[in-house]
Order: structure tokens, then sequence, then C-alpha cells
């Protein structure tokens, strides 16, 4: 896969580099600069691609924008950067079809086109609906949201919507109109409630009747913002963004609260939370699997070796081998400490035991070479446990756990299975 790259356009030489510098650092991406229009041209004409371009709109041979007008045609996304921002300057660049645009005024200004470009990646994986009965307001906004890279779909009616939501479920954010045929905006917004919650998918309601009355009716009966019509583009976006990065920033928290830090498995607590209601469904439709828990042999002796940094990759290398190892739909945790704990799924005793075999000579394959060059190697050792010997996940984890005792008090390195 090729690299991305950005496309700085800056006569400002140390601006231009200090950009640069920043973005190869913060960013995933590659950059090229040029100080002029026919620099930038000679990059377009090598056959160049960039995921977007930043463009000073006064250069020292394109003064009046031309390079803008130059990146447009070629189908370049582009953000604007410019030392002076009149409402004359402002109306002329928003008349263009760019992303945004940048005052150079001080620091705090050239750090938002980090914030920005960050935003614009991950618009890509982003998608939102626009739902309004007038084809024109739909097909302006869409473009106006395609310019920010988002994955846009549109709907004439509440009925439409809620069907790409079916068939799409997976979508961030709804703009809805109020007065819309079939079902308007506020009962989609009140059948979008009934499924997700407003940390999930986020609904901002748009109109420009009776604003005051309906913003209260669609905010109580669940959206998360309001937006008057007529409204500007910058408006516009820093709503979306908003809400956008709200239910990010609440994934984000999710994610920690049921992972492991170091590892990114799955932690204790979470792992518990789905294999009880694993464990209750497998027994009502009497499917088999298996559980086991894993420890790594001697762990003590690897961190006084080699020190706690040495044994954070061990950890890390176990767990990436369960993760490569195990179905999609298995369960794995991080335990704690050196410990881990997988549940296999509709599997039979000997499958089961075949495949934690075989995940032993695995582990003992591998090695973690340090920058010292020195090697660490590592092994575990296995206890297991079947469906039909527990009651409850608790009876199942603990036998396990004896089974583990049993493989380490019988030369580590080997995997025991539980007694009836």
């Amino acid at each position: 896969m090729l690299e991305e790259k950005i496309l700085i356009v800056e006569d400002n030489k140390a601006l231009s580099k200090l950009l640069a510098k920043k973005m190869e650092s913060n960013l995933i991406f590659n950059v090229d600069i040029a100080h002029s229009l026919n620099e930038a041209v000679e990059f377009i004409d090598a056959g160049n691609e960039y995921f977007l371009a930043l463009l000073d709109l006064n250069l020292p041979d394109a003064p009046n924008g031309e390079v803008v007008d130059y990146m447009i045609e070629h189908k370049v996304p582009s953000i604007v950067l410019t030392g002076s921002m009149d409402q004359e300057t402002r109306e002329s660049i928003l008349k263009k079809d760019i992303i945004d645009y940048v005052f150079k005024g001080n620091i705090d200004d050239v750090n938002y086109v980090f914030t920005l470009i960050d935003r614009l990646y991950k618009n890509r994986q982003t998608k939102v609906m626009i739902v309004d009965d007038s084809i024109s307001t739909r097909s302006a906004i869409k473009k106006f949201l395609q310019r920010q890279m988002f994955q846009v779909f549109v709907a004439a009616h509440g009925e439409e919507a809620l069907s790409f939501l079916n068939s799409n479920p997976d979508i961030k954010l709804i703009l809805t109109d109020f007065n819309m045929p079939v079902i308007d905006g506020l009962e989609l917004t009140k059948e979008v409630r009934k499924k997700y919650s407003k940390n999930r998918l986020s609904v901002i309601a748009m109109t420009s009747s009776n604003a005051e009355l309906i913003s209260a009716k669609f905010l109580k009966n669940g959206a998360n913002d309001f937006i008057n019509k007529p409204f500007t583009q910058e408006e516009l976006i820093c709503r979306l963004n908003n809400s956008i990065e709200s239910i990010e920033y609440i994934e984000t928290i999710e994610k920690m609260a049921n992972s492991d830090f170091l590892t990114n498995l799955p932690n204790r607590r979470f792992f518990l939370r789905e294999t009880l209601a694993y464990f209750s469904n497998a027994k009502k439709r009497k499917e088999s699997f298996a559980v086991a828990m894993i420890d790594i042999d001697k762990f003590k002796n690897i961190n006084d070796a080699f020190g706690h940094d040495a044994g954070d990759k061990v950890i890390c290398a176990v767990a990436d081998i369960l993760r490569k190892n195990t179905k999609g739909s298995d369960l794995i945790a991080r335990f704690g400490g050196e410990e881990f704990c997988v549940v296999l799924k509709d599997i039979g005793q000997n499958d089961a035991m075949e495949f934690f075999v075989k995940l032993r000579a695995k582990i003992a394959s591998e090695k973690i070479v340090l920058r010292d060059k020195n090697e660490v190697l590592f092994t575990v050792s296995i206890g297991i446990s079947f469906d039909e010997q527990s009651k409850t996940v608790e009876d199942a984890i603990r036998k396990a756990d004896d089974a583990l005792y049993a493989a380490k008090e019988n030369g580590r390195n080997r995997v025991e299975i539980a007694f009836q």
C-alpha cells in the first residue's frame, strides 16, 4: 500500500518547514513542499497523488489565489492558508470547493491545521446521513460533507432514512430536516432513539420554522443538537464535528474501561460479563465449549534477567499469538499479570485439546529480540476445563485454574485437563 502524501504550497519557507516537520512527526503522511504555483504544478505533473493540499492564498506567481483554482481543477482536496481574513476574502474563499480555510495568525491557528487533518482522516471511515425532502438542500449539503471526506447517505424522508440505517447500522450521525412527508424529522428521531442511544448515534435537527418550539421538541425527544436554517458552512461542520467527536470520546472511554492497557485485550471485568452471557446461551443450546487458563512460565525470572520492559514485550507477544490463533467469536482476556483466559466457542473436547497443544508449541517457538540483541525465550502452561464439567462460569474458570496448577506442578510448558 502506497503511503499517503500531503502537499504544502507556501512561500514562507520557515512556516512550510515547520508545518512539514510537525506533520511528519504527528501525523501518518509524507510531505512535499512547493514555494510557488510553478513548483506545485511540477509535483502534480509528475503524477503525485495527495490526500490533500495546504495552499497559501497569495503566492509570488499566484497572488490572487490561482493555486486554489488549479488544485480544484485537478481534484486535489484543499485547505487554504491566508494571512488576512476580511469578509470579502472569506466569502470569496467559501465560494470555492475547498475543505476549509485557516488564518495564519499565530501558533494556535497553525495547530488547528493538524486537528483538521486528523479529523478528515477519520471522516473517511465515518458514515453520516442527510434527511431532507428538498433535492437542492440535500445536494448542497452532500457536496459539502463529501468535501469533508465523510461517507454520505441521503434520504428524502424518515422512512427512507430508517431503511438506510437498517442496512448501515454503523452510521454515526443523522442530519435531519423537520417538515418532511411520510415520516417527519421528529418522528424519525423518536424511532432512531428506540434502537440507538445518543452516545452511539448523533441526531442533529435543522429547520427554519418556529425554531424555538421545534428545537425544544427535538431535544426532548433525543436529538443531540439543533441548527437553524439558513446556516453557514463553518457552523454546520463545527456542530457535526463536535457531535461525532463526543461519540468518539465516549467510545474511547468505554474501550479503556473494558480493555487491558498493555495488550489491548479485553480485561477481566469485560471478559467475565461476556462469558457469563455466552455461558447461559451455550447451555441452553447444548453447545460445547472449552475454557483455558494460560500462564507464562517463570515470568519473574524474565523480569529479573532482562527487565520489566522485556517482560511487557513477552506479555504482548503472547497476547498477539492468542489474538491471531483464535476465532473472532472466541473470548480472550488478560486476567492480570502474566495470566490469560480463553473461551473457545462451539468446539468439541478433542479439537479444543488439539488447539491448545498446538498453541503451547507455537508460543514455545517464539522469541523476543531486545535492543541489546539478547533473545528472550518463553513458554506457557495451560489448564483446560470443558462445558460439561461446570454449572457456572466461576466453576469453569476455577477448574481450568486447578488444571493450570497441575501443569505447573508437572513441569510447566504443558497442557493439563481438569478432572471431572
